[in-house]
């Protein structure tokens, strides 16, 4: 018997992955909502989507804003919000929460990362470390899988340094990261389609997409 194919429908305004595979005698069809990564930032989501496509996983946008809890652990605000975020939907969901931590700063802006960059921006980071000698810093990302049911945390850190001055390309601190093993900024590396050999993101979206496969498909 031949396989069906894989279809997509769209059932009550929402995405179904349809697959199917047989065995003797039997046929099977295996009825899998689809992914939907919650954020309100789009940049996010498209580097997110065009990572996870490599390894055959469709993940969609839901322009959501979370709600964060005030914490010092990245890894218990993603948990949070994987859970505020499946609850918004009822879809199977994966969150992200990441930050850069610096040294000198003690850690700061950490988990404080997005609300930072909001307010100072690159130029108060580079205006703080102005007369610093020490420029070691380190990005983490903490992405939660959860479906209602199973929540699964993937989590990956790469060290590097602030430059010092601005670089062009990229978003967010992307400008002024260099990333351990290279001399260009996140930003200068995504402009030569280079960034995802060095990013934190995408090697804890590389763990995630691994099971994922080997657990839903």
């Amino acid at each position: 018997m031949n396989l069906i194919p894989l279809l997509a429908d769209r059932i009550s305004n929402k995405l179904f992955l349809v697959k199917s595979f047989s065995i003797p005698k039997y046929s099977y069809l295996v009825i899998m909502k689809s992914l939907h990564f919650v954020s309100s930032n789009r940049n996010k989501y498209l580097e997110i989507q065009s990572h996870l496509q490599k390894y055959g996983v469709v993940v969609e946008f839901s322009n959501q804003r979370l709600i964060e809890i005030q914490s010092d652990s990245i890894k218990e605000i993603a948990v949070e919000k994987s859970k505020s975020a499946f609850a918004l939907i009822s879809k199977p969901v994966i969150v992200e929460d990441d930050g850069l931590f610096i040294d000198e700063l003690g850690g700061f802006p950490g988990q404080y990362s997005s609300f930072v960059y909001k307010t100072i921006g690159n130029n108060g980071i580079i205006k703080l470390l102005k007369t610093s000698m020490n420029r070691f810093a380190s990005f983490k990302a903490t992405f939660v899988f959860c479906d209602g049911e199973n929540s699964q945390t993937f989590e990956e850190e790469i060290k590097g340094k602030i430059s010092s001055r601005i670089t062009e390309g990229g978003w967010g601190y992307d400008p002024i990261f260099i990333p351990d093993g290279s001399s260009l900024t996140f930003g200068q590396l995504q402009m030569v389609d280079r960034k995802i050999e060095f990013s934190h993101r995408s090697k804890a979206l590389s763990k995630f997409a691994q099971w994922y496969k080997q657990k839903y498909e």
